[in-house]
């Protein structure tokens, strides 16, 4: 299990230098979120790659900037746009090999006719992802069909072993569940964590600033998945300064080092 940081935190902060806060502040783990057209082009996501390896940086994930198109993109009944979608979203998984980032993060559809339709929609962007050596996961977001745990195991049963999971904490307190339902929903499957605190004061917060059951969770997500990547994502309105945020990924290490591979072995 390895814990780190999504540059998301830094929003609308240049992209080049959120990943730069972060690596010269000591975090060696990171989930890219894209924001625009041209942070995809070669170029410029191989100048993030020699920043990565300049810090000995992994990147383990990246979220995409058209995650709020993808209802339009890949779950309407106009199929040339879906087809010119799965071909878009490879500019996504070449980024990633240059990255070295082998989960990209899915929202999928806010609507389909149904689950069978997703399914089949869902599973051929996940063939396309496995050529390139990509997971495509889906993540649970309160606004879209993946918002309810109930859909999460029904998935999770209807493509088996080509399914994967992201499991967002704040999405599902949002979506009125308990995170635990989400994980217990899709069990092995889930491959990466988008984790908060949360509790009275809100659903997006700083480590240590709700109730969530930080440990119990950990300990749980282990019977499942010990090698899940584990990242902070926070609104840039959730913290003040930039040691808020080392902080709380310092604090998530430690609570996942007693399921790092170095500990296993």
């Amino acid at each position: 299990m390895i814990a780190g940081v999504s540059t998301a935190c830094f929003y609308p902060a240049p992209l080049e230098e959120s990943l730069y806060d972060l690596a010269v502040n000591g975090v060696q783990c990171t989930e890219i979120f894209f924001n625009t057209q041209s942070e995809i082009e070669k170029g410029y996501v191989s100048g993030l790659a020699q920043l990565l390896k300049r810090f000995d940086m992994r990147c383990v994930s990246v979220h995409p900037f058209t995650s709020e198109l993808e209802t339009l993109m890949f779950f309407s009944d106009y199929e040339r746009r879906y087809a010119d979608s799965i071909e878009y979203y490879k500019k996504y998984f070449e980024a990633m090999n240059i990255l070295g980032a082998d989960i990209f993060v899915f929202h999928g559809g806010k609507a389909a006719r149904n689950k069978e339709f997703f399914c089949e929609r869902y599973s051929r962007l996940l063939n396309t992802g496995k050529e390139f050596g990509i997971k495509v996961a889906l993540e649970n977001v309160s606004r879209c069909q993946s918002g309810s745990s109930a859909f999460i195991r029904d998935a999770a049963d209807m493509l088996g072993d080509e399914f994967a999971f992201v499991l967002d904490t704040k999405q599902a307190v949002r979506a009125g569940e308990d995170p635990f339902r989400f994980l217990e929903a899709a069990g092995k499957h889930t491959a990466h964590v988008h984790i908060s605190d949360c509790g009275e004061m809100g659903d997006c917060l700083l480590v240590g600033r709700g109730r969530f059951r930080f440990r119990d969770f950990f300990a749980k997500l282990s019977g499942y998945n010990p090698d899940c990547s584990i990242v902070l994502e926070l609104y840039r309105s959730g913290w003040k300064a930039i040691s808020d945020i080392i902080s709380s990924c310092n604090a998530l290490g430690k609570m996942t080092a007693p399921y790092s591979k170095e500990h296993r072995v």
